[in-house]
C-alpha cells in the first residue's frame, strides 16, 4: 500500500480499513472490514442530546476544525490507528480515529453504532514533514 496521492476522495467512494478489533478480546489478528465514506465533515463529537450543543462547543467548531471522513462501515475500538485505504489502487487515504460507543466498549459487539470517523492522510503527511 502506498500513500494516498492520486485524485481527491469523495463521498461514496468504496474503503476498507484494517485494525485489530477490541484489541486482546478478539484476538491480535487483524481483520479489515468494507465500506463507503459517507460523508466529508469538519470534526465533532455527536452529542446525545441538543442541549449538548453550547457557545463552548460552537466557538470551538468555528476555530479549530479540519475535516474527516465519516464511515458507514463499523470501525470498533481496537481498529483505531489502522489504515483506511482506497481498494483499486490500494492507498491509504486515512488512519482510522474514533469509533462512535453508546454505551461501553464491549457492546459494540453486540450493539454497533455504525458510526465511525478517519483523518485524512494529508494530515498524517503534514505531521511527517513537521518531524523532519
Amino acid at each position: 500500500m502506498t500513500l494516498h496521492t492520486s485524485g481527491p476522495v469523495r463521498e461514496g467512494q468504496s474503503v476498507a480499513f484494517t485494525g485489530f478489533p477490541i484489541g486482546g478480546v478478539l484476538g491480535l489478528s487483524p481483520v479489515t472490514h468494507r465500506g463507503i465514506i459517507s460523508a466529508i465533515t469538519a470534526i465533532a463529537l455527536p452529542g446525545a442530546t441538543a442541549n449538548q450543543l453550547n457557545e463552548q462547543v460552537i466557538k470551538r467548531l468555528k476555530s479549530g476544525t479540519f475535516e474527516v471522513y465519516q464511515l458507514d462501515g463499523t470501525a470498533y475500538p481496537g481498529n483505531s490507528g489502522g489504515p483506511l485505504f482506497e481498494m483499486e489502487r490500494a492507498e491509504v487515504i486515512g488512519i482510522i480515529n474514533m469509533v462512535f460507543v453508546k454505551s461501553t466498549k464491549e457492546s459494540v459487539l453486540s450493539q454497533p453504532s455504525g458510526i465511525s470517523f478517519a483523518v485524512p492522510v494529508l494530515y498524517l503527511q503534514e505531521l511527517l514533514r513537521d518531524l523532519r
